[in-house]
């Protein structure tokens, strides 16, 4: 059985007292309104009035009272994730650093994530509904994002705020949508163009599934880029809808069995190029001299092989930082169409890609 104490403070011992929002603003000379709405970081309240706030807040020692928040503002200062676990490569290695950055940047401004799983479209309403309901989430970050994305119109029919990690097909300012994207279309465009500076002129693609809105971004910047070099574009040197590494394994030895196959691949994911490796082992030639590779990720097991792929890296610590920032930005007000940020994936430079061999 629990024991249960009786506490008492003796006579004339001080009792401590939680500080209020009250004792700031005499501390301040400001209204409880003005530093209520300082702490929150409301938009109409200076930022050295937010400032002054906040080094006061400090110094007292003040903290808020999270169910007194709740019930204030209708907010319980929680992001919802929703992980889809049907998804075809489960998210692959980017993940914990993914969900890293998100809390970090959430902890920092005294949110939490809460994480959830489903293994289908009915079961992830199910569970978005579920965490609504139950109050334990005010917004949700969308990863994966699809050419027509169903999660877009069930959340905006309950009018929930939400960011996605990728743009969609839908359109532009009208839709209201929040984002944050790399830009693999440009990084795939790149690709092409050091490939055909080191002289290939027959560069193959290997690009995801089609769903996906990267995909076709992906799959667009490397015709682009094909464009920009002054090559044809020949359909026969394109596979689609390849998400593995044996997808990728197969896609190259189709490429490879062309009458005239190509002499570099570009891919869209890492996992996807390291299928290269394995059906030029099965060969007996080597990447990087006979064949070149180029993907796309930044993946640890693309620098442990041998040779270390050249690869454009994307940084999914900052994608979970930025999108957390938003999101946050967004239910504190912030109109969702002002918040959209895109950045651009850094080559990793490895040893995968050379100069074609001359025969």
């Amino acid at each position: 059985m629990e024991e249960i104490r009786d506490t008492k403070v003796s006579e004339g011992a001080p009792v401590s007292r939680r500080v209020r929002i009250s004792d700031l603003a005499d501390a301040l000379g400001l209204t409880k309104s003005t530093v209520s709405r300082a702490l929150n970081n409301y938009s109409d309240i200076a930022p050295e009035t937010r400032r002054r706030v906040a080094e006061m807040a400090a110094k007292m020692g003040y903290a808020p009272m999270p169910y007194a928040q709740a019930v204030r503002t209708g907010r319980v200062r929680a992001l919802g994730l929703v992980l889809e676990i049907d998804a075809p490569d489960r998210y692959g290695p980017f993940l914990a650093e993914f969900l890293g950055g998100i809390t970090q940047e959430a902890s920092l401004e005294g949110w939490t994530l809460t994480v959830a799983s489903s293994s289908s479209r009915e079961e992830m309403e199910a569970t978005v509904t579920r965490l609504l309901q139950e109050h334990k989430v005010d917004g949700f970050i969308l990863p994966r994002t699809r050419v027509a994305d169903h999660r877009v119109d069930f959340l905006r029919a309950k009018h929930v705020p939400f960011v996605l990690y990728g743009r969609t097909g839908y359109g532009g300012p009208e839709h209201g949508l929040s984002w944050f994207d790399v830009d693999g279309g440009q990084a795939m465009r790149a690709a092409v163009l050091r490939l055909a500076g080191l002289g290939h002129r027959r560069i193959g693609f290997v690009g995801y599934a089609e769903e996906y809105n990267f995909a076709l971004l992906r799959r667009d910047g490397y015709r682009e880029g094909l464009a920009e070099a002054g090559l044809p574009l020949d359909p026969s040197l394109e596979r689609l809808g390849v998400i593995n590494r044996a997808d990728g394994m197969r896609a190259t030895e189709e490429l490879l069995d062309l009458p005239d196959p190509p002499t570099a691949i570009v891919f869209s994911t890492d996992m996807t190029a390291l299928g290269a490796y394995d059906a030029a082992r099965a060969r007996g030639i080597t990447i990087g001299r006979d064949l070149s590779v180029i993907g796309y990720d930044g993946i640890p097991d693309g620098r442990m092989i041998d040779p270390p792929l050249t690869s454009f890296a994307v940084d999914s610590r900052q994608a979970g930082e930025r999108l957390a920032a938003l999101l946050i930005a967004q239910l504190r007000g912030a109109p969702a169409e002002n918040l959209r940020e895109l950045v651009e994936a850094r080559l990793q430079p490895g040893g995968s890609d050379g100069p074609p061999v001359t025969t």
